[in-house]
C-alpha cells in the first residue's frame, strides 16, 4: 500500500516557500485549484496580495518587496529608470510607481497593483544591459547601473508625448554622479551604452565634468 502524499495545501505552502511570491496561474499549473487556494486564504495560511498573487503569511518582506510584485505581475518587463535607480542605491528619491520598460509592440498589461508606469523600449535596447536579481525568492530583472543611468538621459525631458511623466534631468545627474562616485559603473560602460543609445553628444560633456573632477 503506498504512502499518502501531501495535500494540496502543503504542496501550495512548499510551492511558495519555493518562489516566495506566486501567481493563481502557478498553482494551477501544478494541480492546485482555485477552491483550496481560497480556502487557505480564509484559514490564514497564505495571504493575497493583490488579485491572482499569493504569499506566505510569515514571510520575510524585503525593502524592495514592490519589485518582486511587479516582476511576478509582469515576468517579460524589466525594472527601470528612477526604480532601478532606487533599487541600487545611487538615490535617495522613492518613485511613487514601480518604474517597467516593456516591448514597443508588447500588449501594456493591465496591472493595479503594485502601481506601475510602463514605458516602450526597442528590441535592442529592451534586453541590454539586464541583471536578474533575486527578492524573496522570485527573479527579478533590473537594468544595471550603467545602463539605467543612461536610459535616465535618454528620458530626460519633462514635455512631449514620448517623455510624459519623465523622471527628469536632476534625477540623470544624481544618477551619474552616485554610479561613478560609488563605483558601481565605469566610464567606459556608460559610454558604451550611450553610444549605442545615440546620446553619447548629450552626455559626453557631464560624464567629462564628473570624472574629471574626480
Amino acid at each position: 500500500m503506498s504512502e499518502k502524499g501531501p495535500s494540496y495545501s502543503q504542496q501550495a505552502i512548499s510551492l511558495l516557500r519555493q518562489r516566495g511570491i506566486a501567481r493563481l496561474s502557478e498553482f494551477i499549473a501544478e494541480g492546485i485549484t482555485s477552491a483550496t487556494i481560497a480556502r487557505m486564504e480564509k484559514r490564514g495560511e497564505l495571504l493575497q496580495l493583490s488579485r491572482g498573487l499569493y504569499q506566505l503569511p510569515d514571510a520575510d518582506l524585503d525593502v524592495n518587496h514592490s519589485l518582486a510584485e511587479a516582476a511576478k505581475r509582469v515576468p517579460k518587463g524589466v525594472i527601470c529608470l528612477g526604480s532601478a535607480l532606487a533599487f541600487h542605491q545611487l538615490t535617495d528619491t522613492i518613485p511613487s510607481r514601480i518604474w517597467m520598460a516593456i516591448g514597443s509592440r508588447d500588449r501594456r498589461p493591465k496591472v493595479e497593483t503594485p502601481p506601475l508606469q510602463f514605458v516602450r523600449f526597442g528590441s535592442g535596447s529592451l534586453e541590454a544591459g539586464i541583471e536578474e536579481h533575486f527578492i524573496e525568492g522570485v527573479p527579478v530583472r533590473i537594468y544595471s547601473p550603467a545602463k539605467t543611468v543612461v536610459d535616465l538621459f535618454r528620458y530626460r525631458r519633462q514635455e512631449g508625448r514620448r517623455f510624459k511623466q519623465s523622471p527628469g534631468l536632476s534625477l540623470a545627474i544624481e544618477g551619474l554622479r552616485e554610479a561613478l562616485r560609488s563605483g558601481k559603473a565605469q566610464p567606459s560602460e556608460i559610454a558604451s551604452y550611450a553610444l549605442k543609445a545615440g546620446i553619447w553628444g548629450v552626455m559626453q560633456p557631464y560624464l567629462e565634468t564628473l570624472t574629471a573632477n574626480g
